[in-house]
């Protein structure tokens, strides 16, 4: 499966945001990146019915008090963590705003299933309520995938392509090559382009059931958030904007399919594909963040960065030990990630930086960023 193209006019990533584990906002995440603060912590047992006893949560994160309370009685946790980070990102400079919203903005939303415990509450609720009814309909909504992104642009007067793509821990790569393409055929002018994944005793079930410590090794924290990137082309955009801040070019996205456990050559064929049509070479590749998969699967995936990026003094950029497992948001993080280490990093501009990425159903994809540097 291949999804990247070399073009004269490559997107651009103009600005970003989080919710992550760190705290709400871009300032947050960039903070716990840079003072390498774990953020797990102990689980208030009262409200958590989880697996485990520790995680790591977005910190003090109530929709009443971060949305306020209209329209929030009926929103579940993931559609609240989309739609503040899209508040976060579109607030933090009056450009971010005038750009993104409108007839001319999209959203491109990744996810895992959207909210597991939403979906099993419905469903629970349709075999335990009562007569006539049986389920509040108003809760039908959050059942539904696309549920987040379609409130998020709601709220926020995105009025352009409006898609959400489940892909599990590669759902950011997934969500970056469909806003790439949007802006190349002209479908949007700007792309809103992340991923969201919640912490539920749901998931967090679900999770441990999944997990065989056999061939996937110990298992990490389970961890939430969501990332967001400002995505658009290069250059003075249509409504006369010259002075279009620059963080990195998208210069390749490339996915594929890893059959019967093979991440190795599924991954390196990615790699090698994106290489060439980014004109990159190996030794050019000046940091890497992985997605950091336990077990067989990361060593397969590092060894193939490793065959990829032969030749190249590589800077390996890591946070799972901090955040946890963020399942769909970890790619949209990783890239967040690679933003915070270059704005201070006079080494970083002009550079390239390769994101990786591999979930346990098969999916693997990698994104090459050439990096702007130090503003």
């Amino acid at each position: 499966m291949s999804g990247g193209t070399a073009l004269v006019n490559r997107p651009v990533i103009t600005a970003w945001s989080a919710v992550s584990p760190f705290g709400i906002g871009r300032a947050a995440f960039t903070e716990g990146i840079r003072e390498r603060r774990p953020a797990a912590a102990p689980l208030d047992d009262e409200r958590w019915q989880a697996a485990g006893d520790r995680a790591c949560l977005v910190p003090d994160f109530d929709l009443r008090t971060v949305l306020g309370k209209k329209g929030v009685r009926s929103m579940d946790r993931v559609t609240g963590l989309a739609v503040t980070t899209v508040a976060r990102l579109l607030d933090d400079a009056p450009r971010n705003r005038w750009v993104a919203t409108g007839e001319d903005a999209a959203l491109v939303l990744g996810t895992t299933t959207g909210s597991v415990q939403s979906q099993m509450d419905f469903t629970r609720d349709s075999l335990t309520g009562e007569k006539p009814y049986l389920v509040d309909p108003a809760r039908f909504p959050n059942a539904v995938m696309n549920c987040a992104a379609g409130q998020s642009a709601i709220w926020h007067q995105l009025k352009g392509p409006n898609t959400t793509i489940a892909g599990g821990h590669a759902a950011g790569l997934y969500a970056l090559n469909y806003a790439r393409r949007l802006l190349t055929f002209g479908r949007a002018r700007t792309v809103l382009c992340g991923a969201v994944e919640e912490f539920s005793h749901a998931r967090s079930w679900l999770e441990r059931h999944a997990h065989q410590p056999g061939t996937e090794g110990p298992a990490q924290l389970p961890g939430e958030g969501c990332g967001l990137l400002l995505v658009e082309q290069r250059g003075p955009d249509a409504r006369g904007d010259a002075e279009q801040p620059v963080l990195a070019e998208i210069l390749a996205v490339e996915m594929g399919i890893a059959l019967d456990g093979g991440v190795r050559p599924a991954l390196a064929a990615c790699l090698r594909r994106a290489l060439d049509r980014a004109e990159v070479h190996p030794e050019e590749i000046w940091a890497v963040s992985t997605s950091e998969a336990p077990g067989p699967s990361g060593e397969q995936e590092r060894a193939a960065v490793a065959e990829a990026a032969e030749g190249a003094d590589l800077v390996h950029l890591t946070q799972a030990a901090l955040i946890g497992d963020t399942g769909a948001a970890a790619a949209a993080f990783q890239i967040a990630g690679v933003l915070v280490h270059a704005e201070t990093n006079p080494e970083a501009a002009g550079r390239v930086a390769l994101v990786t990425s591999v979930d346990r159903d098969g999916a693997v994809g990698c994104a090459l960023l050439r990096l702007a540097g130090p503003r």
